[in-house]
This record gives structure tokens, sequence and C-alpha cells, in this order.
């Protein structure tokens, strides 16, 4: 299992907006095409205006895969310019869970 740590800095003041998008239309084109959502956040304090999800893939070739297909649907290429004005800088990390890990 690996699981991919995307990171969205947001515009100031953007976070509700880019929530509610996400909620109304976007989670459930995502959800259709990646599976696993471990978690979805927003930050409080430390660093603002930032939006983390985390989804579960069986192995890199399976996180391809499924991002090649949600790439490809039309209602996530109709979706997309909608959070990307929201959006000023994006990261991704795939990440390894330690053998002792719950999550491993």
């Amino acid at each position: 299992m690996v699981y991919e740590m995307r990171t969205y800095r947001l515009k100031t003041g953007t976070v509700p907006a880019y929530l509610r998008l996400v909620e109304e239309e976007g989670i459930a084109i995502q959800q259709r095409h990646l599976g696993k959502l471990v978690g979805y956040f927003f930050s409080e304090i430390g660093r603002l205006n930032e939006i983390v999800h985390v989804w579960a893939y069986a192995d890199l070739n399976d996180r391809e895969t499924r991002r090649a297909t949600l790439a490809a649907d039309p209602a996530w290429q109709e979706f997309v310019p909608k959070i990307q004005a929201l959006i000023e800088e994006m990261d991704s990390k795939i990440l390894k869970p330690a053998p002792f890990s719950p999550l491993s």
C-alpha cells in the first residue's frame, strides 16, 4: 500500500469556497476513480489556507491507472478549472508506511 498526500495552498480566504465545490461536485468524481480516501483536511493553525487530502493505492501502478481514468473523465475536466482558480501552489508526496504503522 502507498499513500499520496496532496497539499494545496489556496488563495487567502478561499478555503470555504474550495471545500463547498469539492463537497458538492468534486469528491464524488474523485472517489469514483481514485478509490480509498484516507482523509481530507484544511489547516486551522500554522500555515493557513491549506488543503491536504490523502488517498490510498495498492501500489504506484494502481495510482497511475486511477489518476489517468480520473483525468480522462469529462465531468472531472469540467470541474478542475473551478478549483484551479483558487489554488496558488500544489504539492504531492508518495508515502510508504513504516512496518509498525497502523496503516501498513
